[in-house]
């Protein structure tokens, strides 16, 4: 259990770094185009290089028809608009507020999951969504005026980002659950790659001068973003169970905090820690009521 544990604490810390690499890549002069598109690129060769090795034989379920690979690969568009619109996120707001705005996901997914699937959240949902309401003032600044000179853009585009996420978790949850996980990560990023492609198409392949240091940002990006996650995920949450992988993957919020703060520089008041502890609350605590419930049950 030890062993699972800390894989789902290092692929959510994965997920914690990007942001800050990200903000990094743009320092050095990069688009937006060229981050996300190799990024993608990258991280699609390595999981089809490693699925490719490993062989792993396809899961065998029981009265599912065989999932088609193109409907894999249009799942993988959610995920390919995330990166697009959080790395946009990233270059218009601080890395900090940047996954804030992000982790408001968990109230939008509760929402997409009554508007699609008429699934009532519970009163702990609601009071969790209350709560990352309130952590969300806190942490982004708003109570000390500190969102007066932040671009409205970023946030719009943070938000979206969270949208587009809640519906990369929806999807992900009901597709594929007959393929091998590399095999449907590998799918996924393919999908995505084409999708961020096409809304961002790639000029930067045809200039060789800019990818000795674009393959830099890139091979960090593609080894934390979709290449360390999916693989400790995969082999960690069986273990571990949904309820308290969930709880683990959290780590990813003060993750990127502490990396903004630690490498960017950037300021992080006690108003704003306290924000993301309470942001924490509110993701742990349901899913601890869940499992003390179970446990009870």
């Amino acid at each position: 259990m030890w062993k699972a544990t800390f894989l789902v604490l290092l692929g959510a810390g994965s997920f914690g770094v990007l942001s800050t690499f990200v903000k990094l890549a743009y320092g050095a002069g990069y688009t937006l185009g060229e981050i996300t598109g190799t990024q993608a690129l990258f991280g699609a060769a390595f999981l089809w290089l490693f699925y490719w090795l490993s062989k792993p034989k396809r899961k065998k379920q029981v009265h599912i028809s065989p999932t088609k690979p193109w409907k894999i690969m249009l799942g993988g568009v959610s995920t390919g608009a995330v990166s697009v619109v959080y790395y946009q996120c990233v270059h218009l707001v601080p890395a900090s507020l940047a996954i804030i705005l992000l982790m408001q996901f968990v109230w939008m997914s509760m929402v997409l999951e009554f508007l699609f699937y008429r699934q009532k959240p519970s009163k702990t949902q609601l009071f969790a969504t209350a709560m990352v309401l309130l952590g969300t003032l806190a942490a982004s600044g708003f109570l000390e005026n500190q969102l007066k000179d932040v671009s409205v853009e970023g946030i719009a585009y943070g938000l979206l980002a969270a949208l587009c996420y809640a519906i990369f978790l929806l999807v992900n949850n009901r597709i594929g659950i007959d393929y091998h996980p590399l095999h449907k990560s590998a799918l996924m990023i393919s999908g995505a790659c084409l999708f961020i492609f096409i809304v961002l198409p790639p000029y930067f392949i045809l200039q060789p001068e800019k990818w000795m240091g674009l393959s830099k940002w890139a091979l960090v990006l593609a080894i934390f973003g979709t290449v360390i996650p999916p693989i400790c995920f995969a082999k960690g949450f069986p273990k571990t169970g949904i309820g308290l992988g969930s709880i683990l993957s959290s780590v990813e919020l003060p993750v990127a905090v502490a990396m903004s703060a630690l490498v960017l520089k950037e300021q992080v008041s006690l108003w704003q820690w306290l924000g993301v502890v309470v942001l924490l609350a509110a993701i742990v605590l349901p899913k601890i009521l869940t499992l003390t419930g179970s446990k009870r049950g």
